[in-house]
């Protein structure tokens, strides 16, 4: 396509999935080099953005009626599309999903191409249709994605997720914890998931911390302030002291503790994306995602445990069984996968 000087990218959605789309963003940076790259996404990902070096500006989405990730209040879409087409951009990128309720939306930005993907219940405009692929069934996230930047024929510029710091996160991560450089080797545990079918039980959570604890190191607590009550009850759980960071660290703050930490015990959700990007090791305890999909790519750095189950990948908010792909990982197994020498303890199981 010639004349591509201004571009835009929808992906709304929360933290890991935003992650995952940095590498088909660079494939587009270094395809079009000179264009002006804006991101249309969720409030949260503003920030992100900034540090982006693949992307130079960025429009807050309202939400639609059609996607759950946040909650729409109509009378602002209006607005927004107008904005969105005062940009008069060359190119819009659907980079959300297989497309059935984005497609017409991106196509509504109002760009002189549209491109992104599409599935048997999609609608793709004619005029662009040689600019649409199937949306991939399998694989990574990150392939998937950078099918679309590929059928465009766009260089790839490598597979590894970005999140970028400064020198001031650090500073301001030592203003909540001011022994962050003088504590002993830390682990940080991350008990929450934005989701209950998607959390191993707070007990686990607490044995394992208790005994990185009698290894000698400093269990760090982490989560955002919804998953506060959730840290607390892993303290609560605990025999050994923690510091808890729960509902007191920033994105960044957060980012530079993983930065510092020997390794990461969480969830499968969007801190373990970032323990990948920042190429620290993870042990992530998977309950009822696709870990094909999302597992890090890294799989000697990052191990992933998992039960298979019949329902999986989990469509539910909570679990309506028994939560089998949950309890069936052990304290134990979650310990022997830790890239640390942590004692097993008596009472774990």
């Amino acid at each position: 396509m010639d004349g591509i000087e201004r571009i835009v990218v929808f992906r709304a959605l929360v933290l890991g999935d935003m992650l995952c789309a940095v590498p088909a963003l660079r494939a587009l940076r270094r395809g079009y080099p000179n264009a002006t790259i804006t991101l249309v996404g969720l409030p949260w990902a503003h920030a992100l953005a900034k540090r982006l070096e693949c992307v130079d500006d960025f429009i807050a989405f309202p939400g639609h009626p059609g996607l759950p990730e946040v909650a729409c209040d109509v009378r602002e879409v209006p607005s927004f599309l107008q904005a969105v087409q005062a940009r008069r951009f060359d190119l819009a990128l659907q980079l959300h999903g297989s497309g059935p309720v984005v497609n017409p939306l991106v196509k509504l930005f109002g760009a002189r191409h549209t491109a992104g993907f599409f599935n048997e219940h999609a609608w793709k405009p004619d005029d662009d249709a040689d600019l649409f692929v199937r949306w991939p069934q399998e694989g990574h996230e990150i392939e998937r994605l950078l099918a679309l930047t590929d059928h465009l024929g766009l260089p790839r510029d490598g597979e590894h997720l970005d999140f970028p710091l400064f020198d001031s996160d650090l500073a301001d991560l030592q203003g909540l914890w001011p022994q962050v450089r003088s504590a002993r080797p830390y682990v940080c545990v991350h008990a929450g998931a934005q989701l209950p079918s998607r959390r191993w039980p707070v007990e686990r959570f607490a044995q394992v911390a208790d005994a990185i604890a009698a290894s000698g190191r400093t269990v760090v607590l982490t989560g955002a302030a919804s998953e506060a009550p959730l840290a607390a009850a892993v303290e609560e759980a605990m025999q050994s002291p923690s510091v808890n960071l729960a509902g007191r660290t920033s994105l960044w703050t957060l980012g530079a503790l993983l930065e510092g930490a020997e390794c990461l015990v969480s969830n499968d959700t969007g801190v373990s994306h970032v323990a990948a990007a920042l190429r620290r090791p993870s042990v992530v305890v998977s309950s009822g995602a696709d870990v094909s999909r999302w597992a890090p790519l890294d799989h000697a750095l990052h191990r992933v445990l998992w039960q298979p189950m019949p329902c999986r990948p989990c469509a539910f908010r909570e679990c309506p069984y028994e939560h089998g792909c949950a309890t069936a990982i052990t304290v134990p197994q979650v310990l022997r996968a830790a890239p640390i020498s942590v004692p097993v303890l008596e009472r774990t199981a």
